[in-house]
C-alpha cells in the first residue's frame, strides 16, 4: 500500500485551529442547550413568587425562549465559525511564510549561493533560527572561501618546485645541459621542498581535523628548552644573531605534550633563525597568576628576535596558512608558509593560546602559554 502524502504545516495548523474551534464551539452549545432552559424556567418561577401570573404564559414562554436560543445559535455558530476560520487560515499563512522564506533560502544556499541569507522574522522562534542559520552560512561561505585560497595557494606552491623539476629534467634529456653532482642536488633540493610541503599539509589537516594525538601530561620544560637552544645555538653562524635562553632554575609543571611543545618551538625558533641576521634570539619564560572569577595560572613562553619585522597590516594574518609577508622569502628557505598555522592550532589543544606583536625593522615576539598542572 502507497503511504499517504502528509499534510503540509499551513495545513496543519488550519484544521488544528478548527479543531478547537469546533471543540469550543459544540461545548459552548451542549451546555447552553442543556443549562439554558433549566435557568430560564427557574427565572420565570422567581417572578411568579414575586407575584407575577405567568401561570397561563408560561408554556408559551419557554418554547419562544427556546426557538429563539436556537435561532440565534445557530446564526452565532456560522458566523462565529467562519469568522473563526478565516483568521485560522490568515493566522496560519503568516506563520508558514517565513518558514517558506526559510525553504527557499536554504534551496538557494544548497544550489552554491553562499550569500543568500535569512530575513528577520516577527516570530522569535522562527527568527532565533533565522539568525542561527546566518551565523552558519557566514561560516560555511569563509570555509568555502578558505578552501579555494588553500587551492589556490596550494597549486602556486607545487607549480614551482615542479616547473624547476621539469626544467631540469627536458634540459638533460635533450642534452642540453651536462650532468653534474650540482644539478642533482638542485633535483634532490625541490623534491626535499615537495615531500616537506605535503607532509607539512598532512600535518595540518590532522591537526584541523581532530585527528593528531595529543597526550596531555604533567611535565617540566626546562630540560626541553635547554636542548632546543642547545641544537640551534650551533646552527648559527658566528657572526649571525646571539641565542640566549632567559628561563627560571626551577619551572613548575604544566599540562602539555612534550612531543608537540617541541614541535610549536622548532617551529618560532626556525623562523626567528631564518629572519634574524645579527642582534639576538632571546627564548624567555615565565609564569602568570590571574585572579578574577577563578584563578588560572599559566606558564608563558617567548620567542623574541631583533629580526626584519612584520607589517601592522601583516601582523593579523601571520597564523593563515601559506601567508608570507614577502612572497618569495620562505620559498627561497625553504618554507612552506604552513607552520605557525599548525603552531597555533597545537597551541590551542593543549589549552593555550599564541600571540605575536612585532615592528618592521626593530623584531617580533611570539609568545604562548600552557596551563600549569
Amino acid at each position: 500500500m502507497r503511504k499517504p502524502k502528509p499534510l503540509p504545516l499551513a495545513s496543519r495548523l488550519f484544521l488544528s485551529h478548527l479543531l478547537v474551534m469546533m471543540v469550543g464551539v459544540a461545548s459552548f452549545a451542549l451546555i447552553a442547550k442543556l443549562s439554558s432552559p433549566r435557568l430560564f424556567v427557574w427565572h420565570l418561577q422567581q417572578l411568579e413568587g414575586q407575584g407575577v401570573t405567568l401561570r397561563f404564559a408560561r408554556t408559551y414562554l419557554i418554547k419562544g425562549f427556546e426557538n429563539a436560543w436556537n435561532r440565534s445559535s445557530v446564526w452565532a455558530i456560522i458566523v462565529g465559525s467562519t469568522a473563526a476560520g478565516g483568521l485560522s487560515y490568515w493566522v496560519s499563512r503568516r506563520i508558514v511564510q517565513p518558514l517558506t522564506q526559510i525553504e527557499e533560502v536554504t534551496q538557494k544556499f544548497a544550489a552554491g549561493n553562499l550569500q543568500e541569507r535569512i530575513p528577520p522574522s516577527e516570530i522569535p522562534e522562527i527568527n532565533q533560527l533565522a539568525n542561527s542559520f546566518n551565523r552558519m552560512a557566514v561560516s560555511l561561505e569563509d570555509v568555502e572561501s578558505r578552501r579555494r585560497e588553500l587551492v589556490s595557494d596550494l597549486t602556486h606552491e607545487l607549480r614551482t618546485p615542479l616547473t624547476i623539476l621539469r626544467g631540469y629534467l627536458e634540459e638533460l634529456a635533450d642534452g642540453r645541459m651536462e650532468p653534474n653532482s650540482e644539478i642533482y642536488l638542485r633535483l634532490a633540493k625541490e623534491t626535499k621542498r615537495l615531500q616537506r610541503l605535503i607532509g607539512d599539509l598532512q600535518e595540518l589537516s590532522k591537526v584541523e581535523a581532530g585527528y593528531l594525538p595529543i597526550k596531555i601530561s604533567r611535565i617540566n620544560l626546562r630540560s626541553l628548552l635547554v636542548a632546543l637552544v642547545e641544537r640551534f645555538a650551533d646552527q648559527l653562524l658566528e657572526d649571525g644573531p646571539d641565542l640566549k635562553l632567559d628561563c627560571p632554575e626551577q619551572l613548575p609543571l604544566v599540562l602539555a605534550d612534550i612531543d608537540r611543545v617541541e614541535q610549536i618551538m622548532v617551529n618560532l625558533l626556525g623562523n626567528a633563525i631564518t629572519y634574524t641576521k645579527y642582534g639576538e634570539i632571546m627564548v624567555q619564560v615565565w609564569t602568570e597568576s590571574i585572579v578574577k572569577n577563578r584563578a588560572i595560572s599559566r606558564l608563558w613562553i617567548a620567542v623574541k628576535d631583533t629580526g626584519i619585522g612584520i607589517a601592522p597590516e601583516d601582523v593579523t594574518h601571520v597564523f593563515e596558512r601559506f601567508w608570507r609577508a614577502e612572497k618569495s622569502r620562505d620559498r627561497n628557505s625553504g618554507g612552506t608558509g604552513i607552520g605557525l598555522a599548525i603552531s597555533q592550532r597545537l597551541v590551542e589543544l593543549q589549552g593555550g593560546k599564541i600571540e605575536v606583536e612585532s615592528e618592521v625593522g626593530v623584531g617580533t615576539t611570539f609568545r604562548f602559554y600552557l596551563p600549569l598542572a
